[in-house]
């Protein structure tokens, strides 16, 4: 079967750099396409060249309706379309509901994404596990600050634990808050893109927003707030217990980390994974699992991902000290799949399992 489409614009967009968004549509849906001044045809199976052409349809009324988009989000659209037949891309492209996000346009650019700013409106609390890039940090900021401008919450807590990625960075001069600074210096990154400068910096003056490392919230109960633990994969597990009983009434707390880039000492083992183990069955308690599919960074980032998850995998004398030897799924699990049946919900942990054998 064959159709051809008329183009409303947007075509550089469209296909993207090197064709590469119309390389995804034609390997996800196997049809072949050809330009042919502004008329695109599409040619393949009838069901495939049918929802192909939906596609591009619904691109053309995006762009006769204004919108602009760049070629990277172009791909992020299509990825998500592709991904989940149901969305289609004129939903991919709308938010889900309105939500203020200081002078930043915040938007979900795949399904996984979605998922995680409804879940973090729908629980209490919510693990976001999977590689950089994913957007675990920035939409759980982005979400906190929609959250304070609209008050639901009367603070926002940022956390990270301060562990050194692999160097040894010695006795760092200046005061407290100057040492600490430079770990927590992606969080201040994303507050400074969602607020004006002036309104961050009197935030934080007034302990609105509050960013410290985790050993700050020893001793602390948190009420009316919105707590953030980013890289939390470099918790011991003492730290993770301590962070996951300072929650208050009318609070909330996300917990972000990449179990696949772990910096503790190779005896210790990471109150992330642990926390994984132990929260599992808890019904109120949201897991979303991120892979390469979700990462908004430069193209080489998704590749970079696969190819160590692969290197990882597939090295011989993987096995043995720090995680858990049971088989775990990849895929996203929510409270409903815990209901149905497995009840851990732990994603690549035999892959840190097998990480930390071959260090040791």
């Amino acid at each position: 079967m064959k159709r051809t489409i008329q183009l409303a614009g947007g075509v550089e967009e469209l296909f993207g750099t090197l064709d590469e968004n119309l390389k995804l549509l034609e390997s996800a849906l196997h049809v072949t396409t050809d330009l042919k001044d502004d008329q695109l045809e599409i040619e393949g199976e009838a069901e495939s060249v049918d929802r192909a052409a939906r596609l591009v349809d619904e691109y053309n009324g995006l762009i006769r309706e204004g919108r602009v988009f760049s070629n990277g989000e172009v791909k992020l659209l299509l990825r998500a379309a592709l991904a989940e037949p149901d969305i289609g891309l004129r939903k991919a492209a709308t938010p889900s509901r309105s939500r203020v996000f200081g002078k930043k346009q915040v938007q979900a650019k795949t399904p996984n994404q979605r998922r995680y700013m409804e879940f973090i409106e729908k629980f209490d609390m919510v693990f976001a596990i999977g590689p950089g890039g994913t957007g675990k940090t920035y939409l759980a900021v982005a979400m906190a600050v929609s959250g304070l401008l609209t008050k639901q919450f009367s603070r926002i807590i940022l956390a990270r634990p301060a562990v050194e990625a692999g160097e040894r960075l010695g006795f760092l001069p200046g005061t407290l808050q100057q040492k600490v600074d430079p770990y927590m210096r992606p969080l201040y990154d994303a507050l400074y893109d969602m607020l004006d400068a002036d309104k961050l910096e009197r935030f934080l003056e007034k302990g609105i927003i509050e960013v410290a490392p985790l050993a700050f919230m020893r001793g602390r109960t948190l009420n009316d707030s919105i707590v953030i633990l980013d890289e939390a994969q470099n918790t011991t597990s003492e730290q993770m217990k301590m962070f996951l009983t300072r929650l208050g009434f009318n609070s909330k707390a996300v917990i972000t980390g990449d179990i696949t880039q772990i910096d503790l000492p190779s005896e210790r083992r990471s109150g992330l994974i642990e926390a994984m183990d132990v929260c599992g069955g808890i019904s109120d308690i949201a897991f979303i699992h991120f892979n390469e599919r979700d990462v908004v960074r430069h193209n080489l980032v998704q590749q970079i991902i696969k190819a160590y998850e692969s290197f990882e995998g597939g090295a011989p004398g993987r096995s043995g000290a720090g995680g858990s030897s049971r088989d775990h799924s990849s895929r996203e699990r929510t409270p409903g799949d815990r209901a149905a049946g497995d009840r851990t919900p732990r994603d690549h942990v035999s892959r840190e399992s097998d990480r930390r054998g071959s260090s040791k």
